[in-house]
């Protein structure tokens, strides 16, 4: 049973920031806007489909010429949990607040007896173990892990384990066996971690090394009962796309789509969109952040944007009467930023369905749960303790 909309596509643009958040100062990320700055740099940026959703109008810093109308609704909202990083956006998007956030290991790497530990149970000797992006540490390390038999692990600016292998000499299998390990032993409170995250690779020299798509993402449970697991309990399909299924561990999911890529992502989405099903697609597209936002790459973020508004093109010609997308983002990662972590900002709330009559700027909403909490409006299930729906707003 639903109100108004048969289908929901959530598609989450990994990092699209649209300003600093309020309590930005808190986190270090003062005039933080990855959208407004990626604006300013590439005037030429060519996103015809989101300015007609009314996107730079979000946005106070961003001079993008608007068009003369625009279609659906926008507004901002506000991260209520006290995080900055991919699983609290997530999981507060899915009705959960995420008090205390997840632990990090940025400045000193992993501790010595959680590294020890790690070796005896895999069986590898440990390189790397401090904060770097994924691709120099292969580049850096790359050729000696392949010589020693050791295995690389690193973390970022995230609560985040990862662990480099030569798909072919380490074996993905194997790289699997390690991560898992890594899992059981970041359970402890101690060391405990949002996620593990196998890295394969190929090549063998510097210069050739290439991540493959067979990542895999070890995550935390949610700690409650989400906007998934109802509309699972109650016979809808939740379909993935990307990592969604690897960030809520499987919970609430019914149907898992992998992704090689954000534009593929988008290819799947613009599939599952010609296929019939009642519930959501909840879509997670990565490159924006992992290969532009913490690489600082501002031209690779604008043409990442480029690609994703074609395909929103497509995907939004294949919406039926009862249909609601909504476009949005779960943290910020300005490219022009200090640093390479993730940006404290508001993000975009973009909805449209071919059924709208109206269009306009709604107010800020002071939680990403306002998504959820839509959703479960919806489709007539319990909605979650914190966020508000807007569906009657939508006409």
């Amino acid at each position: 049973m639903y109100k108004k909309y048969k289908r929901v596509f959530v598609i989450v643009v990994d990092s699209f920031g649209i300003g600093h958040a309020p309590d930005a100062d808190r986190f270090g990320d003062e005039g933080a806007d990855t959208f407004g700055h990626i604006a300013a740099a590439c005037p030429s940026l060519e996103i015809p489909v989101l300015k007609s959703l009314g996107l730079p109008s979000l946005d106070v810093d961003v001079q993008l010429a608007a068009p003369s109308k625009t279609i659906g609704y926008r507004r901002r909202l506000k991260e209520m949990s006290n995080g900055k990083d991919t699983m609290t956006g997530h999981w507060e998007m899915m009705g959960l607040y995420v008090a205390a956030p997840f632990q990090t290991f940025t400045e000193h790497g992993f501790p010595k007896e959680l590294i020890e530990e790690l070796e005896k149970r895999c069986g590898k000797k440990v390189i790397g173990n401090k904060a770097a992006s994924g691709t120099e540490i292969l580049e850096e390390l790359g050729e000696r892990e392949i010589a020693e038999n050791a295995m690389i692990v690193y973390t970022s600016a995230d609560s985040v384990l990862q662990i480099c292998g030569n798909e072919e000499l380490f074996d993905l299998e194997n790289l699997y066996r390690c991560c898992e390990i890594a899992r059981e032993l970041t359970m402890k409170e101690e060391w405990k971690v949002g996620r593990v995250i196998a890295r394969p690779y190929t090549g063998t020299k510097k210069g050739e090394f290439k991540r493959t798509a067979n990542r895999h993402d070890y995550a935390l449970k949610p700690f409650g009962r989400t906007v998934l697991d109802q509309l699972k309990e109650h016979g809808f399909s939740v379909i993935s796309v990307g990592k969604i299924a690897d960030i809520f561990d499987g919970q609430g999911i019914t149907e898992k789509w992998k992704s090689t890529s954000s534009v593929h992502g988008m290819e799947q989405t613009i599939e599952i969109a010609g296929k019939a099903f009642e519930g959501i697609c909840f879509v997670n597209l990565v490159d924006f952040d992992a290969l532009w936002g913490h690489r600082r790459d501002v031209k690779g973020y604008a043409a990442e944007l480029e690609r994703f508004d074609k395909n929103l093109k497509k995907l939004m010609g294949k919406l039926q009467e009862e249909d609601l997308l909504i476009v949005t983002a779960d943290h910020g990662n300005d490219p022009t930023y200090k640093g390479t972590d993730h940006t404290r900002e508001m993000v975009p709330m973009l909805l449209y369905s071919p059924s709208m009559e109206r269009t306009g700027n709604l107010k800020d909403g002071s939680t990403f749960a306002d998504i959820g909490a839509t959703i479960a409006d919806n489709f007539c299930i319990s909605k979650p303790d914190i966020g508000e729906s807007i569906l009657e707003t939508l006409r």
